[in-house]
């Protein structure tokens, strides 16, 4: 079993506590009662978000509104496994969502995960939302420098360019300076 969807399945397991449903969706294969799962009237957020992962994980794009919906809620648990199954979903359109989540400002303090996904996704639209997401964090007393450090190890990791005048902005604000020094030295000159 796949470390992240054993983790899951114990967490899910606490939330579920004695409900038959939580054996029957770990226990299938049948990816159509896993989709039904996400779309029955009255099921439980931890039913969602297992069959979610699941179907995420077999690939199935049916799980793809739902996983998005998971990366951008205010449990990072949740935020962390829909982000595993959205790079296992191998869906197109993951990339553009993902980089919308980033940047969107009054969601700000779950960004960490999309910016992540979009990291490990290494779409087109990564390199953009990074720079975006990263100039606003770096405004004085910024709150969400976790978000801003993500963003300086991730634009090091994909050695564009384009972020270079951001990452050398990054250069002055203490709790970025030393990741900032290494993201640009990964950098092509």
């Amino acid at each position: 079993m796949d470390e992240e969807l054993r983790s899951l399945t114990e967490r899910l397991r606490t939330e579920a506590g004695a409900s038959s449903a939580y054996g029957r969706l770990v226990a299938t294969e049948d990816l159509d009662v896993l989709a039904a799962a996400l779309t029955e009237p009255g099921r439980p957020l931890w039913a969602r978000e297992l069959a979610a992962f699941r179907l995420g994980a077999a690939g199935d794009r049916r799980a793809f509104e739902a996983l998005v919906l998971l990366l951008n809620h205010r449990e990072p648990r949740r935020c962390a496994s829909a982000a595993h199954a959205l790079a296992l979903l191998g869906d197109p359109r993951t990339a553009r969502a993902a980089a919308a989540l980033a940047t969107n400002e009054l969601r700000v303090a779950y960004a960490l995960h999309p910016v992540r996904l979009l990291v490990a996704l290494r779409a087109p639209e990564a390199v953009p939302a990074l720079i975006t997401t990263l100039r606003r964090r770096l405004g004085p007393h910024d709150p969400y420098r976790a978000v801003a450090l993500a963003c300086v190890e991730g634009l090091g990791e994909l050695g564009d360019a384009r972020g270079r005048p951001v990452l050398n902005d990054a250069l002055a604000h203490p709790v970025l300076a030393e990741q900032a020094v290494r993201a640009l030295g990964r950098l092509p000159r």
